[in-house]
């Protein structure tokens, strides 16, 4: 009956490897990357990553990984679970990354492929750990792998910005991916007039800026992110306080937080 279920769960699960092999082939530029590595280093208020060692946990497209080899990273060491994701991410670091960038195929809930991995100085993992299956589990296993002193920079789907139940959008993202090409445009539609146009016409155009300079947030694109906002499954919300409480828990203390979207910024230092 449980593998049953875990069959069925792993049929839901969206293609997030598409998703971002998709971004790198239509949406890729030298820009893009510039503006995730500044961001990543405004949030972390350092010049670069000179003699850092960095694990990116989940790292999708790869784009914020190249993002830290470009910041001067000593070492970038990338992961994911989703097969494409893995690809497209090797695709970016053959083509633009030097020696010092390896791409491995793996799981966070994975303990004998994490234990397989050494500890960093910074490891980051951005809107993922939700994703997984089992977030405090990934926690626990991702937050291992910090040096002392390290710093941990994590975003998690929070349930404190959520205006609708956790369940409505977790009934959302299984009709999307239960559904048919047609069925998942008409959802992305469907979330563009009530989400972002407020069934307002006039506000097309406002959100036109906001796709237009949307790449200023990471380096990310508008329409590639509401997919994977609608698709993402499986899916966990997580409340900020209690994400807090499980890491300082753990011996970390809580450097800064960053609210207001869906996804809540957390850096933590391990003391």
């Amino acid at each position: 009956m449980e593998s049953l279920e875990k069959q069925k769960e792993e049929e839901l699960r969206f293609l997030f490897g598409k998703n971002w092999n998709n971004f790198i082939q239509f949406h890729f530029s030298e820009e893009r990357v510039n503006i995730s590595k500044n961001n990543l280093l405004a949030f972390l208020e350092v010049g670069d990553l000179a003699n850092w060692d960095v694990l990116d946990i989940g790292s999708g497209s790869g784009l914020h990984s190249l993002a830290m080899v470009k910041a001067g990273a000593k070492t970038v060491t990338s992961f994911d679970y989703d097969e494409q994701s893995y690809s497209t991410t090797s695709y970016l670091a053959k083509k633009f990354g030097p020696n010092n960038w390896t791409v491995r195929q793996g799981s966070v809930l994975d303990s004998n492929f994490m234990s397989s991995l050494p500890s960093y100085q910074l490891v980051y993992s951005w809107g993922v750990l939700h994703h997984t299956g089992d977030v405090w589990k990934a926690l626990k296993n991702a937050s291992e792998k910090v040096k002392p002193n390290g710093l941990f920079f994590i975003a998690l789907y929070s349930k404190d910005a959520l205006t609708e139940e956790p369940e409505y959008w977790l009934n959302i993202k299984k009709r999307y991916n239960r559904g048919s090409g047609l069925t998942k445009r008409l959802l992305e539609l469907w979330y563009i007039v009530k989400f972002e146009l407020g069934y307002n016409p006039l506000a097309f155009f406002s959100f036109l800026k906001k796709y237009r300079t949307y790449k200023t947030q990471r380096g990310m694109n508008k329409l590639v992110d509401i997919r994977d906002w609608l698709g993402g499954w499986p899916m966990e919300f997580v409340s900020d306080k209690d994400a807090v409480f499980f890491l300082e828990k753990r011996g970390f203390e809580l450097v800064k937080i960053k609210t207001g979207e869906a996804n809540t910024e957390f850096l933590f230092r391990k003391l």
